[in-house]
């Protein structure tokens, strides 16, 4: 891994460049502000560089947004009132409230209510309200799934099984062998049309096995937006990874 620099506008982007086996020349900045590059050995760092001033803009724009949200991702969550959590693209704060009856999560009226025997019990109302999130994911990915699927039903594939995991790197996979795919938890906090793209970018993956050009010739095809639907996804959905 080398680190380079290239300056656009009077500014000044440094960025990791590593060198893998990967087809394309690939753009990531992290949470931390870190920008990552990578590419094949092939790859000129002349044409790298100039991928980078190509994308400068958007580059910054992600570092700006990320240095707004960083104070509270750096600061664990207490589940207090008056938080917020990220639910299909839109924000709710949160209620804490001492019960008597069963403890549980309800979203109403535009708040998480968390109903718990002891408001100090922090582990508690973490497993609550994660519990109450990943029975949600497997509802809204399925329900997505539906939805999705009868546009690649005419290319004779198996509709899929679903797993959901916790990913840090990526939205999503496509486990061909299995027939199934594996869809990344933090998807909950994204807008549906965005879960939408996700599911049916690893159904194109039963198609064509790799981001080839006809992988992306299909999916412009059958989803003729899915570039602004990653970009709000990259954009504006937090991920904590």
């Amino acid at each position: 891994m080398n680190v380079y620099q290239v300056r656009y506008s009077g500014h000044t982007i440094e960025f990791e460049l590593h060198r893998k086996k990967v087809k394309h020349v690939n753009l990531n900045v992290k949470p931390d502000m870190t920008v990552i590059v990578s590419a094949g050995e092939e790859v000129p760092l002349e044409f790298i560089t100039d991928f980078v001033k190509e994308k400068a803009q958007w580059i910054l724009k992600q570092v700006n947004y990320f240095k707004e949200v960083q104070p509270e991702n750096k600061t664990e969550k207490e589940y207090i009132s008056g938080e917020t959590f990220k639910y299909l693209g839109k924000q709710y704060r949160l209620k804490v409230k001492e019960t008597d009856d069963s403890e549980e999560v309800k979203l109403y009226r535009g708040y998480f209510h968390l109903y718990i025997k002891d408001k100090k019990y922090t582990k508690k109302k973490e497993a609550l309200l994660d519990e109450w999130f990943r029975a949600k994911a497997k509802i809204k990915f399925n329900e997505s799934l539906e939805r999705v699927y009868p546009l690649v039903e005419k290319y004779q594939i198996q509709k899929p099984d679903i797993i959901i995991r916790t990913m840090k790197a990526r939205w999503g996979s496509c486990l061909r062998e299995k027939k199934t795919i594996q869809l990344n938890f933090d998807l909950i906090k994204a807008p549906k049309f965005c879960i939408d793209y996700v599911v049916l970018h690893e159904l194109i993956h039963f198609i064509h096995k790799n981001h080839d050009k006809q992988f992306y010739q299909i999916q412009t095809v059958l989803m003729p937006d899915w570039k602004s639907r990653k970009a709000i996804l990259d954009e504006e959905v937090v991920r904590e990874l």
